[in-house]
């Protein structure tokens, strides 16, 4: 899709850039990590920080992303010509979103796995007394602990409570990943997940292999389609006894948790992760805008409807989660958790109790699947969009073999996750190389590089230039002192209140398992003071200030023309 001369490619309608920002922003961290943080804390009342941040950050810096790859008519590294002082935040974004690459397509592996063993009868993980089941499997550990209390009275004997465990659990570990009990034991290659991984990164080439053009139509589905199954499942789901009760935790306010500092971390975190900033993918896909395209407009847009998904999803989940607690007779947070788990055990568990469970069990991980699937190839053209735009003359008329090398070797890379050990990897990558740490630190230096080398006032006449308009002064100030702060101030407790990485709260990593971890974070966050010094060390002037001055001074050409 290149022209003869090397142009730049555009969306062909609007609507395209509005569902692909749609597809990579709203993700697998809307439909899990939110309704989980907002259970945790407080419920409705983490709507206030939540929003607050929404605000003070979140839509600021989505702004600041998409009309700076409009703008300047680059990816996530060609954007900081505008300052070339500041290029190693283009690096470190590159690099965090090659990481995402790498691991984020294991939650596609494991989906389309899923998918594959939905096709039967009875699900594999409703019932024990399979293979990889243990003799501690009981689909009922309620009435298994009471009749087990009960003998005991009767019984000098002991017992061992740890031993019992649901099919659903002992699928996702005995069957599916066959975790080994140590980062050390690797282990051999689950190839049945290999086949599914490979499966997943052909579905992703396919997507991203002929440009954006391409892109923009596949995700009219792959947007669009969780949210046609998300309302199938919340009408199906508040059909259940409980359903109400689980909503109801969901939603119902803990004022007093507003006073614990954690909550608001969370909150500030969750809008970085949902918003996806940081990574230079938005950047990558503002700048196939036409030059005169309101992308303020895009922004508000984009902020509403992720933020709008994320609530949605929580009565989704709710529903579900408030019913599998009436069905155990347990409370709602022992079956509600973060993460994988909540993907690939509490779900699992929920469809295994509904009429037709096969059939809901397909749409729910068709869904994973969908909303996992637009995500990765948005970012995979994040990448190869930074890179190509280093060396247009070169990569642009080759760009599909580009990509299928890109494909093939984050492919190699995801291989060390799908071994009988690869959970402690895939953890050690989502744990540090794309964590609140490293897009924290992203968001800070983007706004103080436009705010403050650059000059908010200076790139808000050119705002005006390109939108005809000038924004609402919020930003600027957001960008200038908020931003800024909120970034700071969430980063420093972060790093003053991290503990190291564990497995399942119980397994402890080894201390090269936690270095390896800081190497991904820091390989990311370093290239910001490292290409930094390099280019004050390079640039031309007898003293600092005018070596500062010739760092600072933009490199790009108008766009006025295009």
């Amino acid at each position: 899709m290149v022209s003869a001369s090397g142009q730049r490619e555009t969306w062909d309608k609007k609507l395209d850039f509005i569902l692909s920002c749609v597809g990579f922003a709203v993700g697998l961290g809307n439909v899990w990590r939110f309704p989980y943080l907002c259970y945790k804390n407080g419920g409705g009342a983490f709507l206030i920080p939540y929003l607050l941040f929404i605000v003070t950050s979140g839509v600021p810096v989505f702004f600041l992303e998409t009309s700076l790859g409009q703008f300047m008519k680059q990816g996530g590294i060609g954007i900081w010509n505008i300052c070339p002082l500041m290029k190693g935040i283009g690096f470190a974004s590159t690099v965090i979103v090659f990481f995402c690459n790498c691991y984020y397509i294991l939650v596609l592996t494991w989906a389309i796995y899923y998918l594959y063993r939905s096709f039967t009868a009875v699900l594999p993980w409703a019932t024990c007394g399979n293979a990889w089941n243990t003799n501690g499997c009981t689909t009922n550990f309620t009435s298994m602990l009471a009749a087990t209390n009960t003998s005991l009275l009767n019984s000098t004997s002991s017992f061992n409570f740890t031993s019992l465990s649901s099919p659903v659990i002992e699928f996702w570990e005995r069957e599916v990943l066959k975790i080994t009990s140590d980062i050390t034991e690797t282990g051999s290659i689950r190839w049945e997940l290999a086949i599914c991984l490979f499966i997943a990164w052909v579905l992703c080439y396919v997507c991203i292999c002929k440009g954006v053009r391409a892109t923009g139509k596949i995700v009219y589905f792959t947007a669009l389609f969780p949210y046609v199954v998300l309302l199938c499942l919340l009408i199906r789901g508040s059909m259940l006894p409980g359903a109400l009760k689980g909503v109801e935790f969901y939603i119902k306010p803990n004022w007093t948790k507003l006073q614990e500092a954690q909550v608001w971390i969370d909150a500030g975190t969750q809008v970085f992760f949902s918003y996806a900033i940081g990574l230079g993918a938005l950047s990558a896909l503002g700048s196939y805008n036409l030059y005169n395209n309101d992308c303020f407009k895009d922004c508000l847009i984009l902020a509403t409807v992720n933020s709008a998904t994320s609530f949605f999803a929580g009565f989704v989940i709710f529903t579900f989660l408030g019913f599998m607690a009436h069905e155990q007779r347990v409370p709602i947070e022992r079956v509600a958790e973060s993460g994988p788990g909540l993907a690939f055990i509490a779900y699992p568990k929920g469809v295994t109790l509904m009429p037709l469970s096969p059939l809901w069990s397909c749409l729910f991980f068709l869904m994973i699947l969908m909303l996992g699937l637009d995500s990765q190839f948005v970012g995979v053209e994040g990448f190869l969009t930074a890179i190509i735009d280093m060396y247009p003359r070169v990569l642009r008329p080759k760009r599909a073999i580009f990509a299928a090398v890109t494909c093939s070797v984050c492919f190699l890379v995801a291989l060390s996750m799908i071994t009988e050990g690869g959970m402690y990897v895939f953890q050690i990558f989502d744990y540090y190389s794309a964590s609140g740490m490293t897009l924290l630190w992203m968001s800070l230096w983007e706004c103080v590089t436009i705010a403050w080398i650059y000059g908010a006032e200076r790139y808000y006449q050119d705002l005006k230039d390109m939108i005809g308009y000038r924004p609402p002064s919020l930003f600027k100030y957001c960008w200038l002192f908020v931003t800024p702060a909120v970034a700071l101030g969430i980063l420093i407790f972060v790093l003053v209140s991290h503990k190291p990485l564990t497995y399942n709260r119980t397994y402890e990593y080894p201390w090269w398992g936690l270095l390896i971890g800081w190497v991904l974070a820091l390989s990311s966050m370093l290239c910001v003071p490292i290409v930094a010094a390099y280019r004050l060390a390079k640039a031309k002037g007898s003293t600092f200030l005018q070596r500062f001055s010739n760092a600072i001074r933009p490199q790009f050409k108008s766009h006025h023309s295009e």
